[in-house]
């Protein structure tokens, strides 16, 4: 007979001790709580869970270890007019469970709490959805990390690559078969190997906590390939895992982490504490509905039927209960002590920060983890806006935060089409010091990207005016019409030569000013070899060759990978295009200031000049001897002096370098119009390895860019 023992009501969730397993559940407004265990066969034993404390059912079982699968029955009212749903019929997940063991099957039994087609306040549906229920699993902690500890690479040194677990190897025929799209096809030789050849620092994963796909996308044969569908915040999603999912996804998904450390790659992850897989008051009642609707979610002072929806998914979760912001700080502090990840970019960041209404730069979220000894001390992202009122919020995270620099993205694809203010793009290049500075931060403060998972690849960017998003089946209604990008003249594919010179150019273009921008660069994986999604900007349903990358690589793809490659390399040997501190317009001893901007004259840029739109001309002298910074011995840091100069015009331009002072010669390092047939009009352009003298001419190409460095 199951013995059951008092148990402890802390730490939340399943913990086994080598004897039994001491099992928690936060739930303020339950009226009783069931344990259910489950054997190899499916058949289901219920422990009447009788000890509360503090709000904490709990109870321990000897005997009981790893692997044992798990669930909860919650009871209490079922009166959504007071914001209560619950309903006992229904089997709910643990939100601390530390693996969950697969999907939510929606077609075998009904997971709503009221009965489909019926009046959702009045009528709680009963029907056991035992079977469509995925279980929570008893894990053993145990792991060999072998001496494994976080990197804590310096911002400064850090380039990172966005990717998706499943889509980066799904089709990698190098990949050992058995191994593609799982936590351990990321961790494979060859794809560590890619990474590392490439230049990259760290991998920023989409999101890995435990999925449930919505019932309105299955209906459809479609999947939350993105994953921004959270219901398990300290499991590891299980369909990553090549090696099981009754506790084995986890230990992969550590060796994963292991095995990038070793190749001296970063892990962090997307997190999505802002909302849950269980939509709005229709949607299904999977865990924190059923446990304690009225504690986890935000629901609507007027109404406590509905949900406070900051995030348009349905629901926002509450972090002003403390019971959430527990949850959310312990599933971040299991993934930094357990795990051993370097750090989160956290989606929607702005939800987190509303303390009631208004977005609150002072919320306890932000005390908490500014105070905390672990999480304080890990790379911290912050997407910093929601969908709410007064969402938008760049430039107004604390300290501690870099964030995505959405203004970046939108001003450098306005400058490569034509579209930008000089001023605009001259603050977003040198580190957006006007939305960083102010508060003490530094030029890393500012994640920069052009293109992320969500919106165009950046071959799209350059080969679509339009979104095509008509394999989402929602009749190219979803994703943003925003998209800033120009199709060099044909929408999609072309056999034109001269449109596609052009575009892998652009692609250039953008590659280099990522890369030698001040601020973190964020690199959306695939852009390298050219991905494309055909035009599809919302690709979050999108579980197939659409969003999977190809690696069938041809001459187009490679090339633009070794551009790529090159670039990283440039940045990372040079200190002067990652600075540590902002331009301050402060002369180095030979009275040159840190930055000079001038024009094609090679003159200084006047005031009426930086207001000029779209003419895209413009050179930029950055002083390798004034970066106000030091070695960790002290002593002051030096680097080669460059120039850059772009040319988004759609004519040749001939610039002027500037005076002597600057620099005697100048040899041209990089130019995104090298290795294509000159112009067959004007003036020869200026190739790679030719060195111009100080007032010498420079052509660049249309639409190009240039980098040169001082001869010494």
């Amino acid at each position: 007979m199951l013995q059951v023992w008092p148990g402890n009501p802390f730490p939340l969730g399943p913990v086994y001790d080598g004897r039994g397993t001491n099992f928690s559940l936060f739930s303020e407004n339950a009226e009783s709580v069931e344990l259910c265990l489950f054997d190899a066969d499916d058949v289901e034993t219920r422990v009447e869970v009788v000890e509360r404390t503090a709000f904490v059912w709990h109870c321990y079982l000897p005997g009981i270890g790893p692997g044992q699968r798990y669930g909860y029955r919650v009871r209490g009212p079922y009166d959504p007019s007071r914001g209560l749903r619950f309903n006992a019929a229904k089997l709910l997940l643990d939100p601390y469970a530390k693996a969950i063991d697969g999907p939510v099957r929606y077609k075998v039994a009904n997971v709503l709490p009221y009965v489909p087609g019926g009046n959702e306040d009045l009528e709680p549906d009963d029907e056991d959805d035992v079977d469509a229920m995925p279980k929570g699993v008893v894990i053993d902690e145990t792991f060999d990390w072998e001496g494994d500890q976080q990197l804590r690479r310096p911002w400064s040194e850090t380039v990172i690559y966005e990717t998706h677990v499943k889509g980066f190897t799904r089709l990698n025929e190098k990949v050992r078969d058995d191994l593609r799209g799982t936590y351990a096809g990321l961790a494979s030789e060859e794809a560590i190997d890619y990474l590392r050849d490439l230049g990259v620092t760290a991998v920023e994963l989409q999101p890995v906590h435990h999925i449930a796909d919505e019932a309105y996308l299955v209906d459809k044969g479609l999947s939350n390939y993105w994953g921004y569908s959270s219901i398990g915040y300290l499991a590891p999603h299980a369909l990553y895992s090549a090696t099981g999912v009754r506790g084995e996804q986890l230990r992969e998904f550590k060796g994963m982490v292991k095995a990038l450390h070793r190749a001296g790659l970063e892990v962090i992850l997307d997190v999505v504490y802002n909302h849950t897989a269980e939509g709005n008051h229709m949607g299904p009642m999977l865990s924190f509905r059923g446990i304690d609707n009225p504690s986890y979610y935000r629901l609507s002072a007027e109404d406590p039927r509905f949900y406070v929806d900051y995030t348009g998914t349905g629901n926002s979760l509450n972090p002003v209960h403390p019971s959430v912001l527990r949850l959310i700080m312990d599933s971040l502090r299991y993934f930094v002590a357990e795990c051993h990840v370097d750090g989160f970019r956290f989606d929607l960041a702005a939800a987190l920060a509303r303390e009631f209404h208004e977005v609150d730069r002072l919320s306890a979220f932000f005390d908490i983890i500014y105070q905390d000894p672990i999480l304080s001390q890990v790379k911290l992202i912050a997407e910093p806006w929601d969908l709410g009122e007064g969402g938008y919020q760049v430039g107004n995270f604390p300290v501690l935060w870099t964030e995505w620099n959405g203004l970046y993205r939108d001003v450098v694809r306005d400058f490569w089409r034509g579209a930008a203010r000089i001023g605009d793009f001259t603050d977003r290049f040198a580190g957006s010091a006007d939305l960083y500075q102010r508060d003490g931060r530094r030029p890393f403060a500012s994640i920069n990207f052009v293109t992320a998972h969500d919106g165009f690849t950046l071959r799209d960017l350059v080969s679509y005016n339009e979104k095509h998003n008509e394999a989402n089946l929602e009749d190219n209604r979803d994703g943003t019409d925003d998209n800033r990008s120009w199709n060099c003249g044909v929408e999609g594919p072309t056999d034109d030569p001269e449109v596609n010179k052009l575009r892998a150019r652009q692609q250039r273009n953008f590659i280099a000013t990522l890369l030698l921008s001040q601020g973190v660069p964020m690199l959306l994986g695939g852009d390298e070899i050219c991905r494309t999604q055909n035009g599809n900007n919302n690709a979050y349903c999108q579980d197939n060759e659409i969003s999977w990358y190809h690696w069938d690589l041809g001459p187009q793809h490679v090339a633009l990978h070794e551009f790529t490659q090159r670039m990283i390399q440039l940045r990372d040997c040079h200190p002067v295009f990652r600075r540590t501190t902002f331009f301050a317009g402060e002369p180095d001893e030979n009275g040159l200031a840190d930055v000079f901007w001038f024009r094609p004259d090679g003159r200084r840029m006047a005031r009426r000049e930086w207001d000029a739109r779209g003419d895209g001309r413009l050179g930029v002298f950055v002083n390798g001897n004034a970066l106000r910074t030091v070695t960790p011995e002290g002593e002051p840091v030096r680097d080669d002096s460059f120039v850059v100069i772009f040319n988004a015009h759609h004519e040749s331009t001939t610039f002027v370098l500037p005076t002597r002072r600057f620099g005697r010669r100048w040899q041209v390092e990089v130019s995104t119009a090298e290795g294509e047939e000159a112009s067959s009009t004007g003036p020869r352009a200026t190739r790679e390895g030719e060195q111009i003298a100080a007032r010498g001419e420079v052509v660049a190409e249309a639409r190009s860019l240039l980098v040169l460095k001082r001869v010494q």
